[in-house]
């Protein structure tokens, strides 16, 4: 017992502070050495060490990262960005342009993808303008994480939490969506107020070329169509983690895009990390000290904050 709880907090300490003080661990690799210690000393077998593991929430978030890899690939994010730069002029409609794209997209794709998808264009576009990237890169990363909180697929922890509770995802929607929208039109004005001089008090009209977009049509039309069908499956109550991972395997079959490409843009340390602590939390529940109050739920939403 006393092992698990040192394990548990060693483990939870690297997650809180993000690495090992004077050693190249990172979280995954904190996970990884925590739930092999857990192994190591008897705390769990190693039958119930992969009993631990919640396989929906790991099959859902691969499922997802196969998606979300495709629709990059295919140049579908890029171009409804290069969409939003060529039709919006004006700092503060570009403003919520970026807030839109970003958050509503973050809510069906996971919301890291939009990071990367956005934050190339937004910097390239405030560099032609000389403009400061800041309040656009932040419009960015706020929207992208308030937009993720209306749906189970939002984000890794919406997905735990969703796996877990087995609530349906047009329930989940419908409560959340609504705070989702408000923080978005909220973190638009507060942007707005914040920077005031950039949004308020400027005319100046945002006209850049639009730069060139490479957009491999056929993958484009057939990603966009496969995940549409998936939220639309999503909302119809099929069961999530499978309709993400066959959405994921259809893309898989092509003629044209290399799988390796594919693969590339999974977040495999992220499967790594969730894996790992499904181990360690089953560990620390076999404490007096923790037992059932560590649910996979806390953990999810403690693993949220420490992010």
């Amino acid at each position: 017992m006393l092992a698990a709880l040192l394990i548990f907090l060693g483990t939870y300490l690297v997650l809180a502070i993000g690495r090992l003080p004077g050693f190249r661990v990172d979280r995954t690799g904190a996970a990884i050495i925590g739930a092999t210690l857990m192994v190591a000393f008897n705390v769990l077998t190693l039958q119930e060490a992969t009993a631990a593991i919640n396989w929906d929430t790991i099959l859902l978030l691969f499922g997802m990262r196969i998606v979300v890899a495709n629709l990059r690939l295919s140049g579908f994010f890029a171009l409804v960005t290069d969409w939003v730069v060529e039709h919006e002029h004006r700092p503060l409609v570009l403003l919520a342009s970026i807030v839109v794209v970003s958050g509503v997209f973050s809510a069906f794709f996971v919301n890291d993808t939009m990071c990367l998808a956005l934050t190339p264009l937004v910097l390239d576009i405030t560099t032609q303008l000389r403009r400061k990237p800041v309040p656009y890169l932040l419009a960015i990363a706020m929207a992208s994480n308030i937009g993720s909180v209306a749906t189970i697929t939002g984000n890794p922890q919406n997905m735990l939490i969703g796996s877990f509770s087995g609530i349906q995802y047009r329930d989940f929607a419908a409560v959340l969506a609504p705070v989702g929208l408000f923080g978005l039109v909220a973190v638009t004005a507060i942007i707005a107020l914040i920077y005031r001089r950039e949004f308020l008090t400027t005319h100046v009209k945002v006209d850049v070329p639009a730069p060139p977009v490479r957009v491999h049509r056929m993958l484009a039309w057939k990603s966009v169509l496969a995940a549409s069908a998936m939220i639309a499956l999503f909302f119809a109550g099929w069961p999530v983690p499978k309709v993400a991972l066959a959405t994921g395997a259809l893309l898989l079959v092509t003629r044209r895009v290399k799988p390796q490409r594919a693969y590339a843009e999974i977040d495999w340390s992220l499967l790594v990390l969730f894996i790992g602590l499904f181990i360690v939390v089953a560990g620390a529940e076999k404490t007096p000290f923790i037992g059932r109050q560590c649910s996979p739920s806390h953990l999810a939403f403690t693993w949220s904050i420490q992010r």
